[in-house]
C-alpha cells in the first residue's frame, strides 16, 4: 500500500476542532453542548454587507486579479487608514482567509528549515503552516501569571540563531486575549532591526479592544518598515468566518512581488468574499460599539465566575474574545475529552480547547484550557455552571 508523506505524518491535528467526534456523540445522547471550543462569534453579520452580495448582479463569475480585485483593495486601504495604518492598494494582496495570508508570508520569507519565533500559546494553526512550509518554529513561552505578557527581550535573543528569520505575533492574542502594548511592540522592533529579522503580525482582531486600551499596529513601528508583514483578515471583524478572505500587507517590493507568485498559483481570492468585504468596509462603528459591549459583558462572566472557583485562575484578557484559563486538572485533553464521554449537569455540559494544542514545548498547556467567549451571556453563564460543576465530580482533579 503507498504510505503518507512524512509531512502528512508530521501535521498537527487541531486543538480546537479534533474534540468534535466527542461532542457529535454526546447531542445524538440528548446533551445539549454549549460550543466554547472555537472562535465563531454568533454576533450577526452586518447587514448591508449580506446585501451587498444578494443584490449582485453576476452573469459569469470569472476570476478576479491575483491580488484581488482593485476596487476591493482601494476599499481595504480606506479601512486602515481610518486606523492611521498608511497603505495603498499596491501593497495588499487579497487571500483565501487569513491562513492563506500566513502561508504567503512563510513561503516568501523564509526557507525549509529556517527559523520564527513565536511566543506561546499561540494559534495552534501556526503549527500547521509551519509543517506545510516547511517552516520550523521556535517557541519563547509566555505565562498565565503575568496575563501571558510578551517575554523579554533577553529571552527572544537566546533563541536567535543564524537560521532564524523572522518574529511572529498575534495581536490581541489568539487564545490567550492579552493585548501587546506600544512599548512591548517597540522593544521587538529593536530586536527585528538588530538582527534584520522579518516582524510577521496576525492582527485580525485589531476591533476588540476593552477597557480603554488601545491597539497599536505593527505597520506604524517605525524604521522596521522594510522588515513588516501584516496579516489580516475579515472572519472576525464582521462575524464573518465563512467568507474567507484575508490580507497579506507589506511595504517591501520584493517581499510583495514573490508573496504575488503565490498568488498568482492559486489563481484569485474567493469572488464573493471580495463583494461581501468592498460593503463591509462601510459598517458604521455603532456596529463595533455595541459589538464590544457584548463582548466584554460575555468576558466578565468567564473571567469573574472561573476566578471564584477553587483552584482555578483566569487574567482578565484585554482584546480578541478568548481566555486561557488554569484548571486543577491532571490533563486538559483528558478533561475536555471528559465532558463531553462522560459528564452533564442538568443535561449540558460545555467543550473547550485544551491548551496543550497552543503550545509547541511539550508538556505544556496541561492544566489550561482555551475559552472562546463567542456565545450570548445566558449561554455563558450556564456553561461556567457546567464548569464548575464538573470540577467538583472530575476524576483527575488535582486538589
Amino acid at each position: 500500500m503507498p504510505k503518507i508523506s512524512n509531512k502528512g505524518k508530521m501535521m498537527p491535528s487541531s486543538p480546537i476542532r479534533k474534540l468534535v467526534p466527542y461532542s457529535d456523540e454526546a447531542k445524538k445522547r440528548g446533551i445539549k453542548v454549549y460550543h466554547l471550543n472555537i472562535g465563531q462569534p454568533d454576533i450577526e453579520t452586518p447587514k448591508e454587507a449580506i446585501k451587498a452580495l444578494q443584490n449582485e448582479k453576476i452573469e459569469v463569475l470569472a476570476y478576479s486579479h491575483s491580488a484581488g480585485i482593485l476596487s476591493c483593495r482601494k476599499k481595504v486601504a480606506e479601512y486602515y487608514k481610518r486606523w492611521s495604518i498608511d497603505v495603498t492598494e499596491e501593497e495588499i494582496i487579497l487571500t483565501a482567509g487569513g491562513s492563506e495570508a500566513i502561508l504567503f508570508a512563510f513561503n516568501s520569507c523564509l526557507d525549509p528549515g529556517d527559523e520564527v519565533i513565536i511566543p506561546e500559546p499561540f494559534y495552534a494553526n501556526y503549527n500547521g503552516f509551519a509543517v506545510s512550509s516547511g517552516v520550523v518554529v521556535k517557541p519563547i513561552v509566555s505565562v498565565i501569571d503575568n496575563g501571558f505578557a510578551l517575554p523579554s527581550i533577553e529571552e527572544f535573543e537566546k533563541l536567535i540563531t543564524p537560521k532564524t528569520k523572522a518574529i511572529m505575533i498575534c495581536n490581541p492574542n489568539n487564545p490567550t486575549g492579552y493585548l501587546y502594548s506600544k512599548e512591548e511592540l517597540k522593544a521587538l522592533a529593536a530586536i527585528v532591526k538588530k538582527y534584520d529579522l522579518f516582524l510577521m503580525a496576525d492582527e485580525v482582531y485589531r476591533e476588540f479592544a476593552y477597557d480603554g486600551a488601545e491597539i497599536f499596529s505593527v505597520m506604524n513601528l517605525k524604521k522596521i518598515e522594510q522588515n513588516v508583514i501584516l496579516l489580516d483578515s475579515v472572519s472576525k471583524r464582521y462575524s464573518a468566518c465563512g467568507a474567507r478572505l484575508g490580507m497579506f500587507i507589506t511595504k517591501n517590493k520584493e517581499v510583495y512581488k514573490t508573496a504575488m507568485k503565490f498568488a498568482q498559483a492559486r489563481l484569485s481570492p474567493p469572488s464573493f468574499a471580495q463583494i461581501f468585504t468592498e460593503a463591509a468596509v462601510d459598517t458604521p462603528s455603532s456596529y463595533f460599539d455595541e459589538v464590544q459591549k457584548e463582548y466584554i459583558a460575555r468576558r466578565n462572566v468567564v473571567v469573574e465566575s472561573i476566578n471564584k472557583m477553587e483552584g482555578c485562575y483566569c487574567p482578565n484578557p484585554k482584546g480578541a474574545f478568548y481566555a486561557v484559563a488554569r484548571l486543577p486538572i491532571d490533563d486538559s485533553d483528558r478533561f475536555c475529552q471528559w465532558l463531553l464521554e462522560d459528564f452533564n449537569y442538568k443535561g449540558e455540559t460545555v467543550m473547550f480547547a485544551p491548551a496543550t494544542g497552543f503550545y509547541s514545548t511539550p508538556g505544556k498547556g496541561k492544566d489550561e484550557v482555551r475559552i472562546s467567549y463567542c456565545l450570548n451571556v445566558n449561554d455563558m453563564k450556564a456553561s461556567m455552571k457546567c464548569l464548575e460543576e464538573a470540577l467538583k465530580v472530575y476524576p483527575g482533579k488535582t486538589i
